[in-house]
């Protein structure tokens, strides 16, 4: 299917397909990078609390000179927060120096205490009614609620009780961990999906794989455009690459269309060649429910 150029979510909000995401960007460099990719045709802008750089990605926002109601912009509650989510909201929203969010996350489903360690006195259920709550009492701050590296037995957890389905999933998505299982429950349940590390993360093997290079090569395009340009080929989907430098962020916004036998062999890599970048273990929670962690 043809690329899209945005999804539109559960709220009837838009949201731009390809993202500028800052997971490692740090501070001193992610300025820049906002404000660039702002300023370059970008509408859609990812961070989070626990990235360490919300008051950066907000100077940069703010340097771009783009009208507030222009961006769509996404940060997430961190997990040493899920105790108190109302007070780290109002943190969010001061760092970033915004009025309001286009889109909350539940970083993960891993309640954690400041030293790093799981707070299993806590359950993140509960944090997703207090997040609902938050939703539902501040339309004004809040325009969208949704979820990061969830499972499908999470998500069953979650929409058992919960009031208000997750715009969103965010969640780790490239051939090499395409999680279909995930994708396909978020679809007949209305939640779109945002991919993280669609190259594989850093120093991405992907990027030499040659069923990439060959569709590459096809269009005239980096490896990376296709990694990217996968996930904007597929319905409810929306995608993050992530650079700090200027010709990659402008590179990155190119999008190809595919054809059904080149995403099929992309996912094809799968087969032989599966990994996870980001595995849920470091948080203490284990696999959290993803087939390929237990």
């Amino acid at each position: 299917m043809p690329a899209t150029s945005s999804v539109t979510l559960n709220t009837g909000a838009v949201m731009p397909t390809v993202g500028l995401g800052t997971w490692k960007s740090q501070p001193g460099q992610v300025e820049h990078a906002v404000e660039f990719a702002l300023k370059n045709g970008y509408k859609h802008i990812d961070t989070a609390a626990g990235y360490q750089n919300e008051t950066e990605v907000g100077q940069g926002i703010k340097a771009s000179g783009l009208p507030r109601e222009q961006l769509f912009l996404t940060t997430k509650l961190d997990n040493p927060d899920q105790r108190n989510p109302a007070a780290a909201l109002e943190a969010s929203l001061k760092k970033l120096d915004t009025p309001y969010l286009d889109l909350w996350l539940m970083h993960w489903p891993a309640p954690m205490t400041r030293d790093g360690k799981a707070d299993k006195g806590h359950d993140w259920l509960d944090t997703w009614k207090t997040m609902e709550d938050l939703y539902l009492a501040h339309p004004d701050k809040l325009k969208a609620i949704g979820v990061s590296n969830f499972s499908v037995e999470y998500l069953e957890r979650l929409l058992a009780v919960a009031r208000v389905v997750p715009a969103v999933n965010q969640i780790e998505l490239h051939p090499s961990c395409p999680q279909d299982d995930v994708v396909e429950f978020c679809q007949k349940k209305g939640i779109v999906l945002t991919a993280y590390s669609p190259l594989g993360s850093d120093n991405s093997p992907l990027l030499k794989n040659e069923t990439v290079t060959k569709i590459a090569q096809k269009y005239g395009v980096q490896p990376a455009n296709v990694l990217i340009s996968l996930q904007a080929n597929k319905p409810m989907r929306t995608v993050l690459p992530k650079s700090v430098t200027n010709e990659r962020i402008l590179n990155n916004a190119k999008i190809v269309d595919l054809t059904t036998e080149e995403i099929n062999e992309l996912h094809a890599i799968d087969k032989t060649h599966h990994f996870r970048a980001c595995h849920p273990s470091w948080t203490g929670f284990g696999g959290i429910g993803f087939p390929d962690c237990k």
